[in-house]
């Protein structure tokens, strides 16, 4: 597969790691940091705003999986892409909220 596959599972890991901690929260009623949060002058945002915002992150994680290239788990270099995109995404949003007091 040509490198672009490849670079487009890394983002793909990106995203689903970004989404799913949104769409979570979103779900259980807890508000919790978006990049709109300057918008409206608040610390966190609602759960309606991270379901959205999560779901936005699975969608675009979706579609760099299937649409630009096929994602083979079964593939060793598929899944260390995306793999690769999910353990860097977790490292850099822990140490970003590692900081913050639970909500």
């Amino acid at each position: 597969m040509p490198i672009l596959v490849y670079i487009a599972h890394f983002f793909g890991g990106v995203f689903l790691a970004n989404g799913i901690p949104h769409f979570v929260s979103g779900v259980c009623g807890r508000p919790f940091r978006t990049p709109f949060v300057r918008m409206h002058g608040g610390d966190v945002s609602s759960p309606t705003m991270n379901v959205i915002w999560g779901w936005l992150n699975l969608l675009v994680a979706y579609l760099l999986f299937i649409d630009v290239g096929p994602l083979y788990l079964g593939s060793l270099v598929d899944t260390v892409a995306s793999g690769a995109g999910m353990l860097l995404t977790g490292i850099v949003l822990s140490r970003i909220f590692a900081g913050q007091r639970a909500i």
